[in-house]
């Protein structure tokens, strides 16, 4: 016999309602937003010593820092605090919505994304540490060399130096999760291998043209940021065929 409790709103077969949904959503969301408070706020206790990492980096091609407002230094923290609290967050929201979604997916598909995720924060933090160790150095040696030509003393204003930075390391971070993407959106059907392939000539041009807003005006510069590029985008398509067998052998 049917229970007499439950009303016909209410699904019998397991499934959630969408109040349910709802309260689920919600609960997701605060977790999300902790660990974004928390992230922040270690990030905004460990500004001053960030932020002397960073200079010392830029310290060491002789760059002199200054700070041009009295308010500006406390909004190097605070740039520092949300992007570290941002970043520190972006795991644990992919995670929760990847917890969010997974009542609806197969086994196969919640192993896949749990590796995906994995090799997304993975391969973001490989994008940082390459302009970290690499792409930065270069573009501050470059560009100091301009100051040896000319009378003039370089006063630098840490706001601006910490937006280059922070900037470059962005950047790159997103680039290197490229071949992520790119198995994903093949995993879920969006883009073919064949897609990418016919768009190689396009992304080349691309590429070079990205490499030319986000480094100094020279070419080696430019062959530095797009050469790895290149290589993700070549990586990527390699990944996203060897995903689709993958997908005709589950089959």
């Amino acid at each position: 016999m049917p229970d007499p409790k439950k009303t016909a709103s209410e699904p019998d077969d397991g499934s959630m309602t969408l109040s349910e949904h709802l309260r689920e959503l919600r609960k997701r969301i605060i977790v999300c937003a902790v660990f974004f408070v928390a992230g922040l706020l270690v990030c905004l206790a460990f500004a001053p010593k960030l932020i002397t990492l960073l200079t010392d980096l830029g310290s060491g091609y002789n760059y002199t820092f200054v700070y041009l407002a009295p308010q500006e230094l406390l909004m190097c923290y605070m740039t520092i605090a949300l992007l570290g609290g941002a970043v520190t967050a972006a795991p644990a929201i992919a995670y929760e919505g990847y917890a969010f979604a997974s009542p609806g997916l197969t086994l196969r598909e919640r192993n896949f994304f749990r590796i995906a995720l994995i090799f997304g924060s993975a391969f973001f933090v490989l994008g940082v540490l390459f302009a970290y160790k690499i792409t930065v150095p270069f573009m501050l040696h470059f560009l100091i060399q301009f100051s040896s030509e000319v009378a003039v003393t370089d006063s630098i204003s840490i706001q601006e130096y910490l937006n280059f930075l922070l900037t470059v390391f962005l950047i790159f971070g997103i680039i290197f999760e490229l071949p992520v993407i790119s198995v994903v959106l093949t995993r879920l059907g969006i883009i073919k291998p064949e897609w990418l392939i016919r768009a190689r000539r396009v992304m080349i041009v691309a590429v070079f043209f990205i490499a030319a807003v986000i480094t100094p005006p020279d070419v080696v510069s430019q062959i530095m940021v797009a050469v790895p590029m290149l290589l993700l985008y070549e990586l990527s398509i390699r990944l996203s065929k060897l995903t689709r067998r993958f997908m005709k052998e589950d089959k």
